[in-house]
């Protein structure tokens, strides 16, 4: 099936209207209702009119272009459809993390002078409700849940009961007035930053950038209507969020999946061909493959070994658009047939490609996965850039690079080695902080604040945050994520923070990897029962201590972590330790464990 020739679109709903068109009761989302192992599905009609009483319900109640309206959830369908609900009227959407604390809430919706918030799940709702009481503009929301009670607050209001507001056509011609009356550079919404440094600021992109976007998508993935999208990654972050445009856009299946701790179960059920990823999946999965491989008889580590060494062969042909030499061909053949294939099958068996952003990965990651058959598209981004600046073409690409600059964008290294990006896809400014935009936006450029380079070949490098890099007290220059990639690239690491700013030496927080410290000590194991023993254990600790000193070998000397603390718990979304892509916050890491920072320089 085609969609019909489609005249200059404007506006996301326009958009949407237009497949619609084309597809009529073809299936667009794919989600997993409540308790059930079955899919249950919306198909483009049903989007369309759901949307559209999404429109005329919050029109019944007041809101219309110009407001700023948010949404609290875990992904799933309604979180889409309540997205372009909003900007049905030309309202803003601004879109809240599913973990977010209430002082972080209160924080945005007092900045957006917000009136209505969409709830997803129990938690959200009541952190939603104590903004009755503790910001000045909040004054309706709408929970996802049928099944939650809002202890008969009028102020709440079911989605089943939100909806029925909707099927009066009583607003339908105003709401055709408002989408006719619609502007490429209409504010689609306002998407606060994970806050890495310093305080939020609310990233304000508008219809064009996201056009924009597409349009540079189109001209370096291939993607179509027959393709099937996992949507894992948060839909209140740029990357997912766009994506999801983007599938609507192409005609794709978009499956939600409300819990991204379950995205390996699912893989096997909704055998995606396209997936959005960030490193920290690749580096868990490859983890968890290392640790089965460790259980196996030699022969069989052996034979898994070799099929991976036929994967790079393979591989490294491929990255350089060459055809291999038959002998290669052959080898590949046979190890996709003995453990290549079954890898795959891990990833549901039909991905074709998974763009991967957000954060740094290690080469090493890239050629292990490309060389089982995964294409992991890698790239650079930002959101006030509409999330991609450069990716991986499908036929050249470095492992060692974040790929070659998006079509439609330009990408420039300033003197201080800063990436400076230009082009439609960037931002129209801070929400409500012009002093904060004027730092960033200079003579058509933003100002990304990573530091970056060049390859030989053309292509990008991100090499560190600058904020990220730190003088020690000898008036040394260090990268700690250049640390904390050679570091943490060791299985019995589970995560590294390196720190040294102004200090006389380089330091580090590291948690462990529990499961293969008990595998390699299972006498220290039953000594010690829980993590925080584990940690303390004499063994443990001197273990660590040769374990780096091996491994830091190639550094120079001042860049070594000279001592270190063991952590039991690890760094999450959930202590506020990483943001919504599982990027480190420095800032809030050193102020959380100062004491223990502290005592390593005594």
């Amino acid at each position: 099936m085609s969609i019909p020739n489609i005249p200059m679109e404007k506006h996301l709903v326009h958009m949407m209207r237009n497949r619609a068109g084309g597809y009529g009761t073809r299936e667009v989302f794919r989600y997993r209702a409540p308790g059930t192992e079955e899919y249950s599905s919306y198909n483009w009609l049903e989007l369309v009119s759901t949307t559209d009483r999404v429109a005329k319900a919050l029109l019944s109640l007041g809101f219309g272009p110009g407001s700023n309206l948010g949404i609290f959830s875990d992904n799933k369908p309604q979180w889409t459809i309540s997205d372009l609900g909003i900007l049905s009227i030309r309202a803003a959407v601004v879109p809240f993390f599913a973990t977010t604390s209430k002082q972080q809430l209160k924080y945005i919706v007092d900045e957006t002078r917000m009136e209505l918030l969409f709830a997803g799940n129990r938690e959200q709702l009541e952190k939603a409700k104590w903004l009755f009481s503790n910001s000045a503009s909040l004054r309706k929301v709408v929970y996802f849940k049928d099944d939650l009670s809002a202890d008969e607050d009028a102020r709440c209001i079911s989605w089943k009961d939100f909806l029925k507001l909707g099927e009066s056509e009583a607003n339908r011609e105003r709401l055709e007035q408002i989408l006719q009356s619609a502007e490429p550079d209409d504010l689609a919404t306002i998407i606060y930053t994970s806050g890495t440094t310093g305080e939020p600021k609310g990233v304000m992109l508008g219809m064009d950038n996201f056009f924009s976007c597409f349009q540079n998508h189109d001209e370096r993935l291939v993607v179509t209507e027959q393709d099937v999208s996992l949507c894992f990654l948060p839909l209140s972050h740029i990357f997912e969020r766009g994506w999801t445009y983007y599938m609507i856009y192409k005609g794709a299946v978009n499956v939600f999946l409300d819990n991204p701790k379950m995205v390996i179960e699912e893989l096997s059920k909704a055998k995606p061909s396209l997936m959005c990823t960030v490193p920290r999946f690749f580096e868990k999965t490859y983890e968890e493959i290392r640790k089965e491989e460790a259980r196996w008889a030699p022969g069989k580590r052996k034979i898994f070994d070799w099929a991976i060494f036929a994967g790079h062969e393979y591989s490294a042909y491929l990255k350089n658009n060459c055809r291999p030499p038959f002998g290669v061909r052959f080898r590949r053949g046979i190890a996709n047939v003995l453990v290549l294939k079954k890898l795959r099958s891990i990833f549901g068996g039909n991905i074709r490609f998974m763009p991967c952003a957000g954060a740094a990965i290690r080469p090493e990651l890239l050629r292990f996965f490309h060389a089982a058959g995964l294409f992991v598209n890698y790239g650079y981004g930002s959101t006030e850039a509409t999330a991609t600046v450069s990716c991986f073409k499908d036929d050249v690409y470095e492992f060692e690079s974040c790929g070659t600059v998006m079509p439609g964008t330009e990408v420039k290294i300033s003197d201080q080695g800063e990436i400076l990006i230009s082009g439609a896809t960037v931002f129209k400014g801070y929400y409500n902080k012009p002093g904060e935009t004027a730092k960033v936006l200079k003579d058509g450029w933003y100002c990304s604040g990573d530091k970056g380079k060049f390859s030989e070949e053309g292509n990008l490098i991100m090499l560190d945050r600058i904020n990220d890099i730190f003088k020690t007290s000898g008036g040394k220059y260090v990268s700690p994520q250049k640390i904390e990639l050679l570091l943490g690239d060791d299985p019995f690491i589970e995560q590294i923070v390196v720190l040294g700013d102004n200090r006389k030496f380089i330091s580090a927080l590291i948690v462990p990897s529990f499961n293969s410290l008990r595998v390699l000590f299972p006498l220290v194991g039953k000594a010690c029962p829980d993590e925080k023993s584990l940690i303390a254990d004499a063994t443990i600790l001197e273990f660590y201590r040769k374990r780096l000193e091996e491994i830091q070998e190639e550094l120079i000397p001042y860049e070594r972590v000279v001592k270190f603390t063991l952590l039991h718990e690890p760094f999450s979304i959930e202590n506020d330790a990483l943001t919504s892509t599982l990027k480190i916050k420095r800032k809030v890491i050193s102020a959380s464990y100062t004491d223990r920072i502290d005592a390593m320089y005594l």
